[in-house]
């Protein structure tokens, strides 16, 4: 094992005299292609191409001798820190860190961003970082090949956000860019690069009290009363059938949520209020209106589509969860050939449920069903005013993640 490790962060400006101290009694650095080419690094020490962390953590968990990491910015955030502390390494490590990646792109584009997500895209996490994006007024990316501004830009088909994107910070090739998302794929960008994501509409001021997204801004409550949505709700959309149908799907951050037959969008705004994507659709123009109106009233995000389904689903993106507001066993099952790993509905008799069950389970859904009964009652009276009655239905597909 390394007698000592250390990690040092740079950010293009001159190392520290701790960095530069530690580097010169190294007798292994490990680091990408620009950083192994520093001056300090000594001519006798092995060299390293950091490609794989996982790897480069293993020469040096072999390594007997002081050891040297270099990486871009805070290495300790989204850094090669997590990898170099896994059990299985045993490597106790020093820290010098330097301003993170992200840190120096707000900077460039004068932005505080504190109130920012910060996601990683890669291949396998693309489409939640994107969702991400969707939801959101502002998302730091930092990117990988395969994974950058082109393919953010592509996936964030019909949404609008603009792009400032970050290329080589802190090199003599750095370059700072603004362009639309739609236009973001017409060009060829380096790495590394970090793009910040800006779009929709402005949620109320920071306090400043916590980073990222604030979890206990809006009203409390995972639903709202009916008459916040201005009345007229559906037989759907009652506020405790709502919050079923939330419970059931649990849409978090990340996913892709949809909304088939939104009606007055107060589900749709609800599951946009966790912090997911929500795609909210409605053959109904005036229902789509309201839906938009709904969002913006709680300032959350929702991408509107005017349609019927299931035509209308064709060109929508892969959903992690989705709610059916209508439709029946049809919808239900052109949903079920998209493979969400959550599908939640409801009926208003046996035999409708039933058919919807039948649906789910030739898709290979484990189905489960409730029927939910709840009555209403005047407090000053405590008599009935209200009664409504559903069967809940819930399909989990067993192969996909949650």
């Amino acid at each position: 094992m390394a007698d000592r490790v250390t990690v040092i962060g740079w950010d293009g400006s001159p190392l520290t005299a701790a960095a530069r101290s530690a580097l010169g009694a190294a007798t292994l650095v490990a680091g990408a292609a620009h950083h192994l080419e520093l001056p300090e690094v000594p001519p006798a020490a092995e060299r390293v191409r950091l490609g794989s962390p996982a790897l480069a953590a293993r020469r040096i968990a072999d390594h007997r001798g002081t050891a040297v990491v270099l990486a871009d910015g805070d290495p300790g955030f989204f850094g090669v820190v997590r990898t170099l502390r896994a059990p299985q390494f045993g490597l106790e490590v020093e820290v010098v860190p330097a301003v993170s990646s992200v840190a120096a792109a707000f900077a460039r584009a004068g932005m505080p961003w504190d109130d920012a997500q910060v996601v990683v895209a890669h291949p396998r996490t693309l489409r939640r970082a994107v969702n991400v994006c969707r939801a959101h007024t502002k998302v730091a990316v930092l990117t990988a090949p395969d994974a950058g501004p082109a393919e953010l830009g592509l996936l964030l088909d019909g949404v609008h956000r603009t792009f400032v994107v970050c290329e080589e910070l802190g090199t003599e090739r750095e370059r700072v860019a603004v362009v639309t998302s739609d236009k973001a794929a017409d060009h060829t960008w380096r790495d590394p690069n970090v793009v910040i994501v800006i779009g929709g509409p402005a949620g109320a001021a920071a306090d400043g009290w916590i980073a990222g997204r604030d979890p206990g801004a809006g009203p409390r409550g995972w639903v709202q009363p009916d008459d916040t949505y201005g009345g007229g709700l559906g037989e759907g959309e009652t506020a405790l059938l709502r919050a079923a149908q939330l419970a059931r799907l649990g849409p978090r951050v990340g996913d892709l949520v949809w909304d088939i037959g939104c009606g007055s969008g107060a589900f749709a705004t609800e599951a946009a209020r966790s912090g997911a994507a929500v795609i909210a659709v409605d053959r109904d123009p005036a229902s789509c209106t309201r839906a938009e109106e709904a969002a913006r009233r709680f300032g959350v995000q929702l991408h509107v589509v005017p349609g019927t389904a299931p035509h209308v689903l064709e060109d929508l993106p892969e959903p992690d969860v989705v709610r059916v507001g209508g439709g029946g066993a049809a919808v239900v099952s052109a949903i079920a050939d998209r493979r969400p790993q959550r599908i939640v509905t409801h009926a208003a008799t046996r035999d409708a449920a039933e058919r919807v069950g039948r649906a789910l389970t030739e898709h290979g859904y484990r189905v489960e069903c409730a029927l939910l009964q709840s009555v209403a009652l005047d407090t000053q009276a405590w008599t009935e005013t209200e009664r409504s009655v559903a069967f809940l239905l819930t399909g989990v597909l067993p192969d996909r993640a949650p």
